[in-house]
């Protein structure tokens, strides 16, 4: 990549974190304090074997080829930058995209869950989105489930030879959707409803959310081929070293 095209990245991150810093509000992340102390462990304990792969899967594609860094740094930039949009809801809470399609598209999920869980602790402390309490379901969710499902379309729609701008736009939409649906999930099995459990309180905060959700994944699709197609324009090169594109 070279500097001019180097200068044209930083400046788009530049002005997409522009409008990430916005004062705190309640987001689609579980806040601070929201969940019982049994929870915040046992989703934390979930987690550790899947940040152990996602360590092992960046050293490997470090030493594959160190130039890996570059891509591997925009793409926790983006997680950080547009899961820091906040959108407010027609029902008076926040939502917000995610951002993990893009790495998992290019590294794999296992490497999302160490870019994500970097995210979400700068977001806690710096931004109080989420929480610390919270970190190990907010990382289930946003950098672990998410993330595993946008590979796993993508890699389904490229065998069978869809557009793979098509694929990228699918991958990241539905990896969005269904990082609020494991919340919702999250949420239902620590408050069950007293009239229908789990799944009538799961429902329900899907309902709270739905409105917002669905036009900012799409959002997410269209942003995540956006920047795909920037980088083949302009970084092809980093594509083939990552195995996005072929030699």
């Amino acid at each position: 990549m070279k500097n001019q095209q180097k200068k044209r990245f930083v400046l788009v991150i530049a002005v997409f974190a522009a409008f990430a810093i916005a004062p705190a509000a309640n987001a689609m992340h579980i806040m601070e304090g929201y969940l019982p102390i049994r929870f915040c462990i046992a989703w934390g304990v979930i987690c550790v074997p899947f940040l152990i792969m996602g360590f092992f899967s960046i050293r490997n594609k470090l030493q594959e080829n160190p130039k890996n860094i570059t891509i591997l740094a925009m793409s926790g930039a983006f997680i950080f930058v547009i899961s820091s949009l906040k959108i407010p809801s027609v029902t008076g809470s926040c939502s917000h995209m995610t951002g993990t399609g893009l790495g998992a598209i290019l590294f794999g999920p296992g490497a999302v869950s160490i870019l994500g869980v970097i995210v979400l602790i700068f977001q806690a402390i710096l931004l109080a989105h989420g929480g610390l309490t919270s970190l190990g379901a907010n990382t289930f969710s946003m950098a672990v489930a998410g993330p595993f499902l946008s590979y796993g379309i993508y890699k389904l729609c490229r065998k069978c030879r869809v557009n793979r701008r098509v694929s990228v736009f699918l991958a990241a939409a539905f990896g969005d959707l269904f990082t609020y649906c494991v919340t919702s999930i999250q949420l239902a099995v620590a408050y069950p409803s007293e009239n229908g459990g789990i799944l009538a309180s799961a429902g329900k905060f899907l309902t709270v959310f739905a409105p917002t959700q669905l036009p900012l994944a799409v959002v997410e699709g269209l942003l995540t081929m956006i920047i795909m197609i920037t980088l083949e324009n302009y970084a092809r090169s980093e594509l083939k070293n990552v195995g996005y594109l072929e030699n």
